[in-house]
């Protein structure tokens, strides 16, 4: 019969083995509940970040309709003036037609006058301030080299006024 001696370091051996285990285990289970909490704290992280993203979103976009709502009001405005000036011009026009001369040479200056100024009041109403800056446009798309000298003269007198 074979005798089993009690040998007290394969004991200790054995229980530091199962300490070992044991250890890996707790440092296995906080790795992973370490993952899940960072895992959580990630998705509301993500969470509140696209919210602030959509919420600056939408603030942008608001102050951008804000933005193009006092665009149009303040070109309805300035259309609404130039028509009105325009009223008040070819007015003029009809006025200097009643009260001045009918006959002769300053008769005929006169009436002249009168048409010029009313044809002009009727431009200036029916086109409004935007129908005149796209005539504006299509003249300079169409004449460019003289617009160009025309701009280049006038800022050259508008220089020479300023300088004196």
């Amino acid at each position: 019969m074979a005798s089993t001696t009690y040998n007290p370091r394969t004991r200790d051996e054995h229980k530091g083995t199962e300490h070992l285990e044991q250890a890996k285990d707790v440092g296995a289970d906080a790795i992973n509940k370490a993952k899940e909490v960072g895992k959580d704290a990630l998705s509301v992280a993500q969470e509140a970040g696209s919210d602030a993203l959509g919420k600056a979103k939408d603030a942008v976009a608001s102050v951008g309709e804000m933005a193009a709502q006092a665009a149009s009001t303040v070109g309805t405005k300035a259309n609404d003036l130039t028509a009105a000036a325009g009223h008040e011009i070819k007015e003029f026009g009809n006025t200097i037609a009643k009260n001045g001369p009918h006959d002769g040479m300053a008769g005929a200056a006169s009436q002249a006058v009168a048409e010029g100024i009313k044809g002009s009041g009727r431009y200036i109403e029916e086109a409004k301030l935007s129908g005149m800056a796209h005539d504006v446009e299509q003249v300079i798309k169409n004449h460019p080299i003289p617009a160009l000298l025309a701009c280049l003269g006038i800022g050259f007198c508008l220089g020479r006024a300023m300088k004196d």
